[in-house]
């Protein structure tokens, strides 16, 4: 029995990967939680600046902070750039373009360090938010935006000023709110800077000299931290 294979054209795929928005390919492909349609991230979080609704199908997403209720989708994204040929050189030139224009130095991803196995009982490994170097030069404000859930069982941190280094990062700072919360690792953290859902890999320093004075209150950074928990991690938490 001969099996006979089909090559699609792209084209009957685009509406799958097109931003409603730009109606361009996605980049940084962002869905939103309430209705699950995708966007670019910088599409839905420019949109967001003015309204509260899904710009497809006009559902509110939340009614004071919309931006609490995306996430990033990299399956999707992976796909994109699989299908799109060159879409992701593309986008990683203009991006280093954007940096060096201005300054900056190029943001680099996230490495997982290797952990090394040793004999007898596992070395318990700490995350390096709590190894930060000495020059604490970077003060910040933590304020909690609330959860998903609404069950008021999150409290947000008794002490939101926190001194840091400017090389922390931002998966660093969601160690430290785990570590403080008692969060269940079922639970997810977004860490917003004033319209930006920010990325684990960015450091403070980074996002501050990016966002300006836009990222600064009396010379705090300020970020928001919300939580998105899940239904097994709410039962888990009842049981």
């Amino acid at each position: 029995m001969s099996c006979t294979q089909r090559m699609i054209n792209l084209s009957e795929l685009t509406p799958y990967i097109m931003c409603s928005i730009c109606k361009g390919y996605f980049i940084d492909a962002t869905t939103i939680t309430e209705c699950l349609h995708t966007f670019c991230k910088s599409c839905i979080v420019r949109h967001f600046y003015y309204s509260n609704r899904c710009p497809k199908c006009n559902i509110v997403v939340h009614q004071t902070q919309p931006l609490y209720n995306i996430r990033l989708d990299r399956q999707l994204q992976d796909i994109v750039y699989k299908l799109v040929v060159n879409l992701e050189e593309r986008e990683k030139k203009q991006m280093h373009d954007f940096y060096r224009e201005r300054g900056l130095e190029v943001p680099k991803p996230a490495v997982p360090q290797p952990v090394t196995a040793t004999r007898g009982r596992p070395r318990k490994v700490v995350g390096s938010v709590f190894r930060i170097p000495p020059e604490l030069d970077m003060s910040l404000l933590l304020e909690f935006i609330g959860a998903n859930d609404l069950s008021g069982n999150f409290k947000p941190l008794e002490k939101k000023f926190v001194r840091v280094s400017g090389e922390a990062t931002i998966g660093h700072v969601e160690k430290f709110l785990r570590r403080k919360m008692d969060l269940d690792p079922g639970c997810q953290v977004d860490i917003i800077c004033g319209d930006h859902l920010l990325e684990h890999y960015q450091t403070l320093r980074e996002i501050r000299l990016a966002l300006g004075k836009n990222a600064v209150q009396d010379g705090l950074l300020v970020l928001h931290y919300g939580l998105i928990v899940s239904r097994d991690s709410t039962l888990s938490k009842i049981g």
